[in-house]
């Protein structure tokens, strides 16, 4: 085991080298109804083009867009009606001037034809008196082109419509059926393990004895994962001893898990079993990042047959842990799920107070919300001390994280400042 360095690495070099040995993890062909949130493995290109024909935008009259060019509400134009053309249908009449089609939104433009007219704008909707069965009075002028969806208008044949690395979302999904995309190629979900360390916990369904606390962390990293498009394997609790601890590493690896996450055990503070154990089951390194709150971070990779499996672990307050889960585990989990990007999502805010920082980067939980001129964002509010690394109902509360660079001591009311939006 590398001895204990206290000098702090930045935030940037920590994921550098987390995201150095993450590689995205095999892909599956799956149906397209169970894509949504899964990350393409591969571009898309389409077969055919969306609309695979020219239809009309409108349900209307189907018409030679120069028939109409002198119609008005004082002078419409008498055109007579050919055909009946509702959605699914096949027109099998020609459109010549002086005739038009009644045609329904989504239904075949017939030959002839080059723009549609309202109903509204038609004696349809506004009868009159003077009209046969078969005519209609057109009361607005319209150009070719007018109410009419060209074939391929929405996407071509041979286009590429999504790249690989792409999140799907459900208008993904809806593209992809668009184009006959019955199935599609993924990488599949990556399985991360969850481990909680530490004699003091006990489980949600124990009781709490004196010195005992209940095991937060797993249930939290389980759900963070999920969120992220993992599937967590959640591994239970480790006691302080070699044999379990080895044991519960030895379990997550044998059921072929991608990644492996610990909480507690990693500090200065904390005894060195957890360290020891560590490195004697693979390669790994043990941090100060400069990170508030979450110093304590341990990275490195866990041997298992010709596999190396990357572990990161996390500190073991469950804010701390949290906040390194956002900046370090999340990148991690997107990566090997086949993302491209794993930015936050962040907005500029108003602070209003002031707050200080101790020359780490502070990722301070804060409530973000809309103001007259903009956002506005605080650090204060719960009804808690909400920075203390140990309250996790401050994350509860907080819909965002305040970033303060770690060069700044001081920021007054009103500075603007970057936020992480949470949800």
């Amino acid at each position: 085991m590398k001895a204990k360095d206290e000098t702090l690495i930045s935030v940037e070099e920590a994921l550098a080298i987390i995201l150095e040995r993450i590689q995205p993890v095999a892909a599956e062909t799956i149906a397209l109804g169970k894509s949504t949130r899964r990350v393409l493995a591969e571009p898309v290109v389409s077969p055919a083009n969306v609309p695979p024909f020219a239809n009309s935008a409108m349900d209307g009259y189907a018409l030679v867009a120069a028939d109409s060019h002198q119609a008005s509400k004082q002078k419409p134009v008498t055109l007579r009606v050919i055909d009946n053309i509702p959605a699914g249908a096949t027109p099998t009449r020609v459109v010549e001037p002086g005739t038009c089609a009644r045609i329904m939104t989504g239904a075949p433009m017939p030959a002839g034809a080059d723009a549609v007219v309202r109903f509204e704008e038609t004696s349809e909707y506004l009868p009159a008196e003077q009209t046969r069965d078969d005519e209609v009075l057109v009361y607005r002028a319209v150009s070719a082109g007018d109410n009419v969806r060209l074939a391929g208008e929405d996407v071509q044949q041979g286009q590429t419509v999504l790249q690989a690395g792409h999140l799907l979302r459900p208008q993904d999904v809806g593209l992809l059926a668009a184009i006959g995309q019955a199935s599609v190629s993924v990488c599949r979900q990556p399985r991360v393990a969850v481990l909680a360390t530490g004699d003091e916990l006990v489980d949600v369904d124990e009781p709490v004895t004196p010195g005992k606390i209940r095991n937060s962390n797993e249930y939290v990293q389980a759900a963070m994962i999920e969120k992220y498009g993992g599937e967590a394997v959640r591994l239970g609790i480790a006691r302080d001893t070699v044999a379990d601890l080895t044991a519960k590493i030895q379990a997550g690896l044998q059921q072929q898990v991608d990644l492996f996450l610990t909480s507690a055990g990693v500090s200065v503070g904390d005894f060195d079993m957890v360290k020891n154990v560590l490195a004697q089951e693979g390669e790994m390194q043990f941090w100060q990042v400069g990170i508030k709150p979450g110093k304590p971070l341990a990275f490195g990779l866990l041997h298992h047959g010709s596999r190396a499996v990357p572990l990161i672990g996390l500190p073991g307050n469950p804010v701390a842990a949290m906040v390194a889960f956002e900046v370090f585990a999340r990148p991690a989990i997107l990566k090997l799920a086949g993302c491209r990007s794993w930015e936050k999502t962040t907005v500029k805010a108003k602070l209003d107070e002031a707050v200080t920082n101790s020359g780490r980067r502070h990722y301070m939980r804060a409530f973000v919300y809309p103001g007259e001129e903009g956002y506005r964002v605080t650090t204060r509010g719960s009804g808690v001390t909400v920075q203390g690394s140990g309250i996790l109902t401050s994350m509860v509360w907080a819909n965002g994280l305040v970033v303060v660079p770690e060069q700044v001591t001081h920021l007054p009311a009103g500075s603007v400042v970057e936020v992480w939006i949470l949800d």
